[in-house]
């Protein structure tokens, strides 16, 4: 095999999905991590297992032929990234900063070498993340790396819908490279991110409109979740499938996506029956128990998820823009100002704000509104009734 991808992260995405795809595109996968136990596992089987879970059963895979360097090991990344013909980060966006020198390092011998061009699939849940890896990157680049950073190296923008939850430690003790997954197989990237020849990728499709799959992604996919996630808390549902079986919570997400979807077409010129068809299939999917992804992973961190571009604030905000209605949204975003699992640390400090400055100027302040924005009043009466009533649902 004479091509090979190095990917920084071997884990969810990178294992569940990245590592996949490129593994069946004819790549040897060279994992970096910082996980010893998964480096030398990865190392000594020279392939990983991957399971795909629905409600009908499993199909097994093994993912080979993939090895894997410690991130410690500077001079081993290095050379891998020098060596490399593709590559892709999958780390999670706060630890963007943490692989930066790795990749500089060996952008620098790519320089030396006068090697072929580069791309940096960047797979991250950050809105602007392969420029923002490329402002890291140009950070900390020295005269002889530069040139070579601003010409020869893309960094590609993706949006990764695939459901991977997090591997058990029942699941590490069986098997530490066994990772579980759902079917779903598409990775849209952004085609003005590539530097040279795009790569023939399994399941890659290469976008123009790329704005149309961030939005569907965050405010269909993401919402949903959210939606979801907050409504099932107040029922006391551990897991996103049984909330999916609540037929009136159900009910409530698919209206809340559906004002979504509009918004986006109305606003972005998406086609609203390729957009609904994405909302039927979402609902499949989260009916998904062998996933078994809980209420509090899909929801922790309210306050983020409030933040006025993201997946709650932003769709209800982009629907009303167009004169559209938005009345599920502002309920799902009231329902977030009631998440409050003591584990949850964001969930905590929102509540303090609530009780501190009160539930408007708390909403105002996290999502980012105006007073007299409708969507605060919007908000705050669907608030209102559910503190009378915490299994209220818009009528």
């Amino acid at each position: 095999m004479s091509k090979t991808a190095v990917i920084f992260g071997a884990g969810n995405i990178g294992r569940g999905f990245i590592g996949q795809l490129f593994s069946e595109s004819g790549y040897e996968v060279v994992f970096v991590d910082v996980d010893k136990e998964l480096v030398a596992a990865l190392n000594e089987r020279g392939q990983y297992h991957l399971q795909i879970i629905s409600n009908f059963g499993y199909e097994d895979l093994q993912i080979g032929p993939v090895r894997a360097i410690h991130g410690n090991d500077a001079d081993a990344v290095a050379a891998a990234v020098a060596e490399a013909d593709l590559a892709a980060t999958a780390v999670g966006a706060n630890a963007l900063k943490y692989i930066v020198d790795n990749i500089v390092a060996g952008l620098c011998q790519r320089a030396k070498m006068q090697a072929a061009p580069i791309n940096f699939i960047v797979c991250e849940n950050l809105h602007g993340a392969a420029a923002y890896l490329r402002g890291l990157c140009a950070e900390k680049s020295k005269a002889e790396g530069k040139a070579y950073l601003e010409k020869q190296t893309g960094f590609v923008d993706t949006v990764i819908g695939r459901m991977v939850p997090a591997p058990t430690p029942e699941m590490r003790q069986q098997d530490p490279c066994l990772i579980r997954t759902e079917a779903y197989k598409e990775l849209p990237v952004q085609r003005s991110g590539f530097v040279g020849e795009i790569p023939d990728i399994v399941a890659m499709s290469v976008e123009d409109n790329f704005e149309v799959f961030t939005a569907r992604k965050l405010y269909i996919h993401n919402c949903g979740h959210a939606l979801m996630a907050y409504a099932g808390y107040l029922r006391g549902y551990e897991y996103g499938y049984e909330v999916m079986a609540d037929a009136k919570i159900r009910n409530f997400m698919l209206a809340g996506l559906q004002e979504s979807a509009a918004g986006i077409s109305a606003a972005l010129g998406a086609d609203e029956l390729w957009l609904q068809r994405h909302v039927e299939e979402l609902i499949i999917r989260f009916d998904n128990r062998l996933l078994g992804d809980p209420v509090f992973r899909l929801g922790r961190d309210p306050i983020r998820k409030l933040a006025l571009e993201d997946r709650l604030t932003g769709a209800a905000k982009m629907a009303l823009g167009q004169g559209l209605p938005a009345k599920n949204l502002a309920w799902g975003m009231a329902m977030a100002l009631h998440f409050d699992p003591a584990e949850d640390e964001s969930a905590q400090k929102l509540q303090r704000c609530i009780r501190e400055m009160g539930v408007e100027k708390a909403l105002m302040q996290v999502a980012g509104l105006q007073q007299d924005d409708p969507l605060v009043d919007m908000v705050i009466k669907a608030y209102r009734q559910l503190e009378l009533d915490r299994l209220a649902l818009p009528h």
